[in-house]
């Protein structure tokens, strides 16, 4: 133990416990900076005891991480094990919950494409499988179109050139995270990891597009990301997403919007259906996730439908154009989303995707 004090400092995650966060939700104390990267250096070095790590992770789902915290956890995973490779585009970073979904189709590659077709180049990363829900996720989608994704950084730095869409696969851009999976998965519940590593940015994208189920976590996501010191994001948009994914949710959904140089956080509400989102979110629920979703992106971006998924998917399209500043307004960016389609270009970007 001695060692270890040495090596991380003077914060072990027992002491943490005791000291600070462990009290339970109503009396635990937040920890500094300090401590906070401390107490993620050690975890991502397999230095806690499994029973402590669990009960640390319990004690801060309990208490609540505040921005502070959070950063310095994006900041620790930053330097400590995502390995980055930015192309030379400046694409829209996608940070979707990892642990993926498990009722309504993935609508993300199919926007992405849109969105890249169209001039906005897209990233998209994910595990395989992820704690606590294990569902769906943009991995599995993509492989059943036939797409590769288990690349390595700089490989998915060229298909973002090359295509104008990219997927980063966690366990080789992040391996420090992937080492936790068995400690996730033993939790039974999700974790601030589940939290951080969608801002893992591997493609040093400028601007991150995330999801939220309430407005006070985006406010808090944002924060985090303006207190980061491992990246410089200068702009993020963050939405309801359905089952908290990085798709619109059909009916009233808040923004949260931040560019650099402004001093609070935005926020607005979509109302989709009058953006041709005219439906609930069961309307665009399927039976096999990853199945479905693909075979809708592939009808949707060959213009063979042109129904509530087709709406969804150029919605989603134009939020991606318009969080990257690429159109002005949501309704500019819905008609060059259908556009997009329409000429073919879509669906000869999913081509050369799949032919990466």
């Amino acid at each position: 133990m001695a060692q270890a004090t040495q090596e991380f400092g003077d914060w072990p995650l027992k002491r943490l416990m005791t000291e600070v966060v462990g009290s339970g939700h109503k009396s635990a104390d937040d920890m500094d900076r300090d401590q906070a990267r401390e107490a993620f250096q050690r975890i991502l070095a397999g230095q806690p005891d499994h029973t402590t790590l669990g009960a640390f992770w319990l004690a801060n789902r309990w208490k609540r991480n505040n921005p502070e915290e959070l950063a310095a956890y994006v900041d620790v995973m930053r330097e400590e094990s995502v390995e980055t490779a930015a192309p030379d585009a400046d694409p829209v970073d996608c940070g979707a919950n990892y642990d993926g979904k498990g009722e309504s189709a993935i609508l993300g590659v199919a926007a992405g494409v849109v969105a890249a077709a169209a001039g906005t180049p897209v990233v998209v990363h994910s595990g395989d499988r992820v704690p606590t829900q294990k569902q769906d996720a943009y991995k599995h989608v993509l492989d059943e179109l036939g797409v590769r994704t288990e690349l390595e950084p700089t490989e998915s730095a060229d298909m973002v050139d090359e295509v104008g869409f990219g997927f980063y696969y966690q366990p080789n851009f992040n391996p420090g995270i992937e080492d936790l999976w068995e400690r996730r998965d033993m939790m039974g519940v999700r974790t601030f990891v589940n939290t951080v590593e969608t801002l893992a940015n591997p493609a040093n994208a400028d601007v991150h597009l995330g999801s939220f189920y309430h407005l006070p976590f985006a406010l808090k996501m944002v924060n985090t990301l303006r207190e980061a010191e491992q990246q410089s994001v200068s702009r993020v948009l963050m939405f309801q997403g359905l089952e908290g994914y990085d798709d619109i949710r059909p009916g009233s959904t808040v923004v949260a919007e931040w560019s650099a140089g402004m001093d609070e956080v935005d926020d607005f509400e979509i109302e989709t259906a009058n953006y041709g989102m005219d439906f609930e979110s069961e309307d665009l629920a399927v039976d096999d996730i990853a199945t479905d979703s693909a075979s809708i992106t592939e009808a949707v971006l060959a213009g063979e439908r042109d129904d509530q998924f087709a709406d969804a998917v150029a919605l989603n399209a134009a939020l991606r154009m318009y969080a990257r500043e690429d159109v002005d307004t949501l309704d500019e960016g819905l008609e060059l989303a259908r556009e997009t389609v329409a000429s073919g270009d879509a669906a000869a970007t999913l081509d050369a995707l799949q032919s990466f």
